[in-house]
């Protein structure tokens, strides 16, 4: 099996054109919805990102191997990241795919973008079905009075109720009057998360606690 761009010549037809621009746009939309799937996208976000394919799609096109107009595109590029702001790595992915298509649709191989966005597409829902790449490690806020000595206070908690624990921070807060300590912690499977916190209340004299996903943790 080969692919074939749908370019033969120096010149595109207007039905080439719009082929490979109605192409870019679909798998954009595609890939939108895909992205969308169990994650929350805002409605620029996904707009952005269907039409990206067919606008990368006419760039492309455009500079059909002249140098100053690719020397142009580049910069734009260049300009359209520095003015973005960093996104996870889901995001990334997205909007790589998103180029990817664009890319093949301008250079004409079309059957190759549809053959490639489908086969990605379909890895990337049967991955987020399944359980590759979870994690149980969590991030833990215990905030204790200043007159409590804090090392060693939850050892024994943390050893009936996590497999891992680990201290990220400890800072002061609230004018120093209370410390806050950050853990990284993987609760046991068989070990309920609200008699964890529950038993680190009655150590730290009620003060707040919270346990949630790790921060620096990407959202795909």
């Amino acid at each position: 099996m080969t692919f074939d761009s749908i370019f033969t010549g120096d010149s595109i037809t207007l039905v080439q054109g719009l082929i490979a621009t109605g192409a870019a746009l679909i798998l954009g939309i595609i890939a939108s919805i895909v992205y969308r799937f169990k994650s929350y996208c805002s409605k620029n976000f996904a707009v952005a990102l269907a039409l990206l394919p067919p606008i990368v799609t006419m760039l492309i096109v455009m500079v059909n191997g002249n140098l100053g107009t690719g020397i142009a595109v580049v910069g734009v590029f260049s300009l359209v990241r520095f003015r973005s702001q960093p996104g996870n790595a889901r995001e990334i992915l997205a909007i790589m795919l998103a180029m990817a298509i664009g890319l093949a649709c301008g250079t004409g191989y079309v059957t190759f973008a549809v053959f490639g966005a489908v086969i990605i597409c379909a890895v990337w829902l049967l991955l987020f079905l399944t359980p590759f790449g979870n994690t149980t490690k969590k991030e833990l806020k215990i905030e204790l009075p200043e007159n409590l000595d804090y090392e060693g206070l939850f050892d024994d908690i943390f050893g009936e109720f996590t497999t891992k624990n680990e201290v990220i921070t400890v800072k002061t807060v609230q004018m120093g009057s209370v410390y806050e300590l950050r853990y990284h912690i993987s609760l046991k499977r068989n070990k309920s998360e609200k008699a964890f916190i529950d038993a680190i209340r009655a150590r730290n004299g009620n003060l707040p606690v919270s346990c949630g996903r790790v921060k620096n943790d990407a959202e795909l």
